[in-house]
């Protein structure tokens, strides 16, 4: 009997705890669960009418703000109170911009987004109290590998790999001083580790600077590791694995691209339009499309920037008790006289003025008050990393070293995962 009332209450325990369990499925089954809201900038756009645009001409804030009915109180508070945030003079053509207005029948501004870049956006939120902040957009970085032999040029060479143009800049930077890029042969070989940006994972936003470069060139073997000597000043200059620094204290040449030599310095030179009479060059030309870029080729100050006969338009620095240099027939001028230029900073474009048959810079070099070839000179380079410093140097970029030397040299880059970096699989999904 008792057998018989034990089976019929487990029975009854097994079927209450199948209802109840269906009770419980048949009222999960009934929650909602609702979609996560995606923001956009801060933003749940679904809340808002959306309209994207771009700047265009003639276009002012104000007149836009208008056009979406928002007070004027309202904008000249932005104007005046939020000027160092947001300058409402200095929006300009062509950026992107997107107005949040209301889901009602006046549709009224809520919010202004605009685009100073690809990654960083200024919003001026218009609801209750106007108030505008910066801000940026996500970014992942991708850290590449690539390595490659040259066939014709550095430029050639990284393109086929896929890598954007202002590595190629930062990498021509980084050799400026031990590599003419112009002069390079076929057979060398180059390694590069840099990171690339994202923005939410698919839009490229462009290159971080290089972390760690190899360049053979004729055989010669150069590394390049960026380092900082001087953190109170944040100074960063590239070394190689000997802790020498990479960077001369003058560059090879005024133009960084887009150059070649027409003209070397020449003492016996004779001209057939003067009758072969003897007409010394004192100076090198390097020819170029008109407007191109020329550079200090060291850091000094301006002594000299008019224009003056067959020179044309001109800029003159000395750069220290022994050294001077000169660039003519510009077609205009950025520096005046008694500026400090850097080294690589732009202080006039190429042009035709003055004695002239085609658009070039004639650059000149003075060492002690007379004039010389610069590239015979044996031009004095940058200091070494200091001995107290070398132990840490060379602890930083044992682990980078051993990765470069690592790189393989094939036909397509490679991507490395690591801390706050994308995975291989991602990296590829990308391209």
């Amino acid at each position: 009997m008792f057998r018989v009332w034990g089976a019929v209450l487990i029975m009854m325990v097994l079927v209450a705890c199948k209802e109840e369990k269906e009770m419980v499925l048949e009222e999960t089954a009934q929650i909602e669960i609702e979609p996560p809201v995606i923001t956009k900038y801060g933003f749940n756009f679904d809340e808002f009418v959306v309209h994207r645009d771009t700047i265009r001409n003639g276009d002012s804030f104000g007149e836009l703000m208008l056009k979406n009915h928002v007070d004027y109180p309202k904008i000249a508070k932005v104007a005046e109170v939020y000027k160092d945030t947001f300058d409402v003079r200095r929006i300009k053509v062509g950026k992107p911009y997107i107005i949040l207005k209301a889901k009602d029948s006046l549709a009224q501004a809520q919010v202004f987004i605009y685009e100073n870049d690809r990654i960083n956006y200024t919003v001026v939120d218009l609801r209750d109290s106007v108030q505008a902040y910066t801000n940026k957009k996500r970014v992942k970085y991708v850290q590449r590998e690539v390595a490659g032999v040259i066939e014709n040029h550095l430029s050639g060479a990284l393109d086929t790999l896929g890598v954007d143009y202002a590595v190629t800049i930062n990498l021509s930077e980084i050799y400026a001083w031990t590599v003419d890029f112009f002069k390079l042969e076929k057979g060398d070989k180059f390694k590069i580790i840099y990171k690339e940006r994202y923005i939410n994972d698919t839009l490229y936003a462009g290159s971080e600077p290089i972390e760690a470069a190899y360049f053979e060139h004729k055989g010669v073997p150069i590394y390049a590791f960026p380092y900082t000597t001087d953190s109170l000043k944040q100074i960063t200059d590239y070394y190689d694995d000997q802790a020498n620094n990479l960077r001369s204290t003058f560059l090879k040449a005024p133009i960084k691209f887009g150059y070649r030599v027409s003209s070397r310095y020449n003492l016996k030179r004779r001209i057939a339009y003067y009758g072969y009479k003897l007409r010394p060059h004192r100076g090198t030309d390097y020819a170029a499309p008109i407007g191109t870029p020329i550079i200090a080729t060291a850091d000094g100050t301006v002594t000299e920037s008019t224009r003056r006969g067959g020179n044309g338009r001109y800029v003159k620095i000395k750069h220290n008790g022994m050294y001077s240099t000169q660039y003519l027939h510009m077609k205009k001028q950025k520096v005046k006289r008694g500026e400090f230029v850097r080294q690589g900073d732009v202080i006039g474009w190429v042009g035709m003025t003055g004695n002239t048959g085609g658009p070039h810079v004639c650059y000149r070099f003075w060492k002690n008050g007379a004039q010389v070839d610069p590239l015979r000179e044996k031009l004095p380079t940058a200091d070494p990393i200091a001995d107290s410093i070398k132990p840490n140097f060379f602890a930083h970029i044992t682990p980078i070293k051993t990765q470069l030397d690592c790189i393989e040299y094939i036909n397509a880059p490679l991507e490395k995962e690591g801390e706050d970096l994308l995975t291989l699989n991602e990296a590829h999904a990308l391209k």
